[in-house]
């Protein structure tokens, strides 16, 4: 029976590899903890790779926070070199105050450490140990959290993750996703593979360890064999997550304008299709998933609000906003050094609130940098036959650059009107909340440029001297 079982277990391993196609020749690394998984995972990749003509690489994270960590990172080189598989461990530092809690900050300092010793060392396929009775507890896990098909899938048998790895070169395979943990004993047990053990996994604070110790036992006794059945959950809700996700392509792509949504296709949509699309929108941009509750007050918000409201939803990673009825993801930026007074005024100039800004000369360069005003102002020259600034005329002026103060009026050209910069940043779709870091280049207390608009035609040019013109990019 045990004959059997190991054998089972090699077959399993090396069909899982085969999915992945790796070449002869090729460099596959695994993580290796030193724990009973991992160690077990070690020996069967050294047995087949010797047969592949493939060469191992084993890493090692070390957190740091277990007394023994060091004891661990030792054991696991000793073992490397007495397969003779190449070995290199890495030292982290984890936040133990992080607001995702420790095992989550380990998790994610672990996996950014993998990558980086998988992109140092050419490797493009990383082997992880994750087996059935892993996946058993990821799906109960995620269904006490009350998630949707995309957490009940569990894990994946290969897939990228360069958000946690930061490396969108690097597959990650579980070629143990179909062995279970009682297998990989009797493998271990076969073949004498040393191992240590983390006593952080016997803690029952933390959730996936009470679920193994104390919620899986009982599962076990009174349903035998409910891990392989858990597991097939899995991949029915991968399936009709591949479904969801289908769509979610299609409605995105058909709702895209340029970088934000048009509201208006989203109202043509049923209200679960709009929730597929927007976590799908959110996962295409690298962005934490919003709870249910979140996400139905923002839709309503959106949906709901009168036409001209600036509407703002806060989400941990970003601000949600919506502009002519588009939606718009935008950073959160700390304010710049330069906004000293954020003043919302376009048509009326009212006295006392002037700012000095910040005043400079120009004398010839190519750009100059403003980081206090967040970005670059540039000096282009103009070609034979454009309009441009004098270039004798500029050098001779004191400017200033500064954040408009309310009341600045700007004319295009000269068979155009003056009108206020707002009426200007609406003509060219700047929404409002840009408007606030696009800054303005005057001369003696002369409006020349606003950054977003354009020049103000009375500072142009088309005498044939050198001429440039302003242009402005944001960092």
């Amino acid at each position: 029976m045990k004959k059997q079982q190991t054998a089972t277990v090699a077959d399993i391993f090396a069909r899982a590899l085969d999915a992945c196609t790796p070449e002869p020749g090729s460099v596959i690394g695994i993580a290796l903890s030193g724990g009973l998984d991992s160690s077990a995972l070690l020996h069967l990749a050294h047995a087949w790779a010797q047969e592949q003509g493939v060469a191992l690489h084993a890493f090692h994270v070390h957190h740091g926070l277990s007394p023994n960590a060091d004891a661990w990172l030792a054991h696991c080189e000793q073992l490397c070199a007495s397969m003779n598989i190449a070995f290199e461990a890495r030292h982290v530092t984890v936040e133990k105050n992080a607001k995702t809690g420790l095992e989550e900050a380990a998790r994610k300092r672990r996996y950014a450490a993998l990558g980086e010793l998988c992109a140092a060392h050419g490797v493009r396929l990383l082997l992880m140990a994750h087996h059935q009775d892993d996946q058993a507890e990821t799906v109960l896990l995620q269904l006490l959290r009350g998630s949707g098909t995309a957490g009940l899938s569990g894990m994946d048998g290969a897939n990228s993750a360069p958000e946690l790895l930061a490396n969108p070169d690097l597959v990650m395979a579980r070629p143990l996703l179909h062995v279970s943990r009682k297998q990989l004993e009797a493998y271990v047990a076969k073949h004498g593979v040393a191992h240590i053990h983390d006593e952080s996994n016997d803690d029952p604070r933390f959730a996936r360890n009470a679920l193994r110790h104390q919620v899986m036992p009982v599962l076990a006794q009174a349903f035998p064999g409910f891990q392989e059945r858990f597991a097939r959950s899995a991949q029915h809700a991968q399936s009709a997550q591949r479904l969801l996700t289908e769509l979610a392509t299609q409605d995105l792509a058909a709702s895209l304008d340029g970088d934000c949504l048009d509201l208006s296709k989203l109202r043509t949509l049923s209200v679960d299709r709009c929730y597929n699309l927007l976590r799908h929108w959110f996962g295409t941009r690298n962005l934490r998933m919003p709870s249910t509750a979140w996400l139905v007050e923002m839709l309503a918000q959106l949906l709901e609000a009168r036409a001209d409201a600036q509407l703002l939803v806060t989400h941990p990673d970003c601000h949600v906003r919506r502009y002519r009825d588009r939606l718009y993801l935008t950073p959160k930026l700390a304010d710049l050094a330069g906004m000293r007074e954020k003043i919302d005024r376009d048509d009326v100039y009212i006295p006392g609130l002037e700012k000095s800004g910040l005043e400079f000369q120009w004398t010839g360069e190519a750009s100059m940098a403003f980081p206090a005003y967040g970005g670059v102002l540039f000096f282009d020259t103009v070609e034979e036959g454009g309009q441009g600034i004098d270039v004798a005329w500029l050098q001779a002026q004191t400017l200033t650059i500064d954040f408009r103060q309310g009341g600045e009026r700007l004319k295009l050209a000269l068979n155009r009107p003056t009108k206020s910069l707002k009426y200007h940043y609406q003509a060219f779709d700047v929404p409002a909340w840009e408007r606030e870091r696009l800054p303005l280049v005057c001369a003696a207390q002369q409006l020349l440029f606003a950054a977003g608009i354009g020049h103000d035609c009375h500072c142009l040019s088309l005498l044939e001297r050198p001429r440039i013109a302003l242009r402005w990019t944001s960092c």
